[in-house]
């Protein structure tokens, strides 16, 4: 407990008026005070018995300490029921573990490893500090090994109030690439909207041939089958926009020198601006093959003029 050293003192001056033990001791301070364990702990209440724990410790004083420390320090203090203990904690807070790995990545960096890459830290337990503390991070003998990208490295915390720490850290940096995904669900043939999909990164042993990489690949595509949110983009399910749709209605067009026919038609397949489509004229029944040019109009060639057309 790094209690002083009891014997050594000289008798103290006894305190007036009965003292009383606190049970629960929260500790800002980085030593432990005699009037922290006592309410009129006496003319040397502010004694130091002890260091104070690291942040985010505690330490117990078990019955017989606290008879010790009352008779040494002259406080009128005696146990009731023999049991009684008292419980010194030091406030502190984690250290954010996002800080210790980018403090990681820009010093791999350094060493010729990509910034984007992920940072495996098994088993770290981030050190704490006192809970209302300015601290500073460094690295200490960072050693990496190529290939593998496996690293070891010291981590210093300075923080005020307490010594500087220093933990091992060992670990890995691991390759990521770009990769698009959804931010939401995504119906069949829905058109993708900027704000329908985001870049991230993920481990490049994740990412699957063919997946969109860039947002360029994604926004103003058709999508051929439907998305859930967070899922990666594929380029084979994406394509250009329908300008004609399934089962709709279209425009039959033949353009000749000096005649123009056109004729009423239902699509049997989705098509894009530019791509083949099967239609069937709605007055012959027969099924001719157009291209679509526009919202809802399909042109045919002069040998596919449907009958019926006028």
């Amino acid at each position: 407990l790094l209690l002083l050293p009891l014997a050594l003192a000289a008798p103290a001056a006894r305190a007036e008026g009965p003292a009383l033990l606190r049970p629960q001791v929260l500790l800002e301070a980085e030593v432990l005070r005699l009037s922290d364990l006592f309410e009129n702990a006496g003319p040397r209440g502010q004694t130091v018995l002890a260091a104070a724990p690291l942040p985010g410790r505690r330490m117990v004083l078990e019955t017989q300490n606290l008879v010790n420390i009352a008779r040494q320090y002259g406080v009128p203090w005696r146990p009731m029921t023999g049991s009684e203990r008292a419980v010194v904690e030091r406030p502190g807070r984690p250290i954010p573990r996002a800080e210790i790995e980018a403090l990681l990545r820009e010093e791999l960096s350094r060493h010729g490893v990509e910034p984007e890459m992920e940072i495996e830290l098994p088993g770290l337990i981030p050190p704490m500090v006192p809970a209302s503390a300015f601290f500073q991070l460094a690295l200490e003998g960072l050693a990496l090994e190529q290939p593998g990208l496996r690293f070891a490295a010291t981590l210093v915390v300075l923080a005020d109030g307490m010594p500087a720490n220093r933990m091992r850290l060992a670990g890995r940096a691991v390759p990521t690439l770009p990769v698009v995904v959804a931010t939401r669900r995504l119906a069949l043939g829905e058109v993708v909207g900027p704000a329908d999909a985001r870049l991230a990164r993920l481990r490049a042993e994740r990412v699957r041939p063919g997946q969109a990489q860039r947002l360029d690949q994604v926004v103003g595509q058709e999508l051929r089958r439907p998305m859930a949110a967070e899922q990666g983009f594929a380029l084979i399910d994406l394509g250009p926009p329908s300008i004609v749709a399934k089962n709709g209605l279209v425009t039959l067009l033949l353009d000749a020198p000096g005649l123009q026919l056109t004729a009423q038609g239902r699509a049997l397949e989705s098509a894009a601006r530019g791509m083949s489509v099967p239609v069937m004229n709605l007055a012959s029944r027969q099924v001719v093959e157009g291209i679509a040019v526009a919202p809802g109009r399909v042109r045919v060639a002069m040998g596919s003029i449907p009958v019926g057309a006028r």
